[in-house]
């Protein structure tokens, strides 16, 4: 399977994309390699190899989500350049 230079412009039309004459004979070159090597990988054998997510067998690390203390109010707000009733005032923006 190979794509015409009327396909890669299709493409990008529907991707709002304007590409010059240069580009598109660019990415009709390149999509085609990818094509190409694609089917190059349907050939393999994988009849022995179980589907997976990663490459590697990952699990999610994660630490203990607990409560700890934060900042006293304070101390955050000391560099504050404007604060009120202990919050961050800021300009209005509309």
């Amino acid at each position: 399977m190979s794509l015409t230079k009327d396909e890669v412009q299709h493409v990008a039309m529907l991707a709002r994309l304007e590409l010059s004459d240069k580009e598109v004979e660019k990415y009709t070159t390149q999509l085609n390699d990818i094509l190409g090597y694609a089917q190059r990988l349907q050939a393999l054998d994988t009849a022995n190899v179980p589907p997976t997510a990663h490459v590697f067998p990952l699990q999610n690390v994660m630490r203990d989500d607990c409560v700890d203390p934060s900042m006293a109010r304070e101390k955050i707000l000391a560099n504050a350049p404007d604060e009120e009733d202990g919050f961050f005032r800021v300009p209005k923006i509309v």
